[in-house]
């Protein structure tokens, strides 16, 4: 029998009186009477949705733990691509659920990273117009960000060859729902099953939490978070500093989302958009074909690009810390600070193949922020907060992107 090792538990409270638990542990995706088979004891059917790509005995022991509490159980295998985090593979997953008779009182299990624990939390959304999930990250990034808060979707592709609408480019998010799941299970040790590349990335988002972290009451965790980085760094799975990571960034996020569940923030508060911060530049990048950057230390060939979400995400925060300087928002300096941060965790932090600035500002102009034409775009400031700027210089944003480049 598995038995989980040094669970804890993080409460998010979403809009009204939603809540639920994130818990965070290693061997709770296997432990017998854990967390998810509690959950779906006295149910009549389950869905799985999993990461095509992850080790057959960690789904099957989920499969298995469902199953023992006398549910039945079906399984859909996605894979964990943007572009095919998609409308297409949603109906795939409605038309899995629907095969398997699965009524009200049915339950979604996303087991994966961000892209499926996204589009299982969509499909439970909108599957009989809203059932129960569960998510089960099985990703560093997916387990800091992407499963806490209740934010679900997909992404849209538009422009075709011939159609007059210009290249063909991938929206992120840009259809999806709010929906909290019923709980989330973090399973340090399912990361064992990720490339060092992988694991990497998601600390981009930790350190994005770090740079704002004042906000939702933790300053200290910009301190906190690169010295995790460090111990990680010698030992990428030190079971202890990656649970107490995973910990202390879920409740910094319950926290940012219990304040503003539905990023409608008003009074000028910056609120739940603080966690967009490096994401505007980071989508407008991250699906860019040909981009190459040095590998880890110099060590190996160059690594070409699409670059992996956390990867975007963490030239975002360089260019966003960047902007905040120019803007006099920022403490001079932050940006390489950041830069320092990022290479000592392993990522990039300069990219060749960018194209022209302008045009990287045109892809950042599809971000949800949008408003009237407007770009809007977060940066950090001084106090560990974020600040919301509506409108800034194109030049100095070109600037921004500018530093980028390798």
């Amino acid at each position: 029998m598995t038995r989980p090792r040094g669970a804890l538990r993080v409460r998010v409270r979403g809009e009204g009186p939603q809540s639920y638990s994130v818990m965070v542990g290693s061997g709770l995706l296997g432990a017998e009477g854990g967390p998810i088979a509690r959950l779906a004891r006295g149910r009549d059917a389950a869905l799985i949705v999993a990461d095509a790509g992850l080790p057959t005995q960690l789904v099957e022991a989920v499969e298995s733990r469902i199953a023992g509490v006398g549910v039945r159980v079906a399984r859909v295998g996605v894979r964990a691509q943007e572009r095919r985090k998609s409308l297409a593979t949603l109906e795939l997953v409605l038309a899995a659920a629907a095969a398997a008779r699965l009524d009200r009182g049915g339950l979604i299990v996303g087991l994966g990273g961000g892209v499926v624990t996204d589009l299982a939390g969509f499909a439970a959304a909108v599957y009989r117009r809203g059932v129960d999930s569960v998510l089960c990250p099985t990703t560093l990034l997916a387990m800091v960000d992407a499963s806490v808060g209740g934010k679900t979707g997909v992404n849209i592709e538009v422009g075709a060859a011939g159609t007059g609408a210009g290249a063909p480019r991938l929206l992120k998010n840009m259809a999806g729902a709010f929906h909290h799941p019923r709980l989330v299970v973090c399973d340090v040790a399912a990361l064992a099953s990720l490339s060092l590349r992988q694991l990497r990335a998601g600390l981009a988002e930790c350190l994005k939490h770090g740079l704002v972290g004042a906000g939702a009451a933790d300053a200290g965790l910009w301190g906190f978070t690169q010295r995790a980085i460090d111990r990680l760094a010698h030992e990428p799975l030190h079971e202890r500093t990656l649970a107490a990571l995973v910990g202390r960034h879920a409740a910094y996020k319950a926290r940012v989302v219990a304040a503003d569940p539905k990023e409608r923030a008003r009074g000028g508060a910056v609120g739940r958009m603080a966690l967009n911060l490096g994401h505007t530049f980071a989508h407008a990048i991250e699906t860019l074909p040909g981009l190459r950057w040095p590998a880890p230390g110099g060590a190996g060939p160059a690594v070409r690009g699409p670059l992996l979400h956390g990867e975007a995400v963490g030239l975002g925060l360089i260019a966003a810390a960047d902007l905040g300087e120019s803007l006099r928002r920022a403490e001079p300096g932050l940006a390489l600070a950041v830069e320092g941060a990022l290479g000592r965790a392993g990522l990039p932090t300069r990219v060749g193949g960018l194209p022209a600035s302008d045009q990287v500002i045109d892809r950042m102009l599809d971000d949800k922020k949008v408003l009237g034409g407007r770009l809007r775009v977060i940066v950090p400031t001084r106090a560990r907060r974020a600040a919301l700027i509506d409108g800034p210089d194109r030049g100095l944003v070109a600037r921004a992107i500018d530093r980028l480049r390798a």
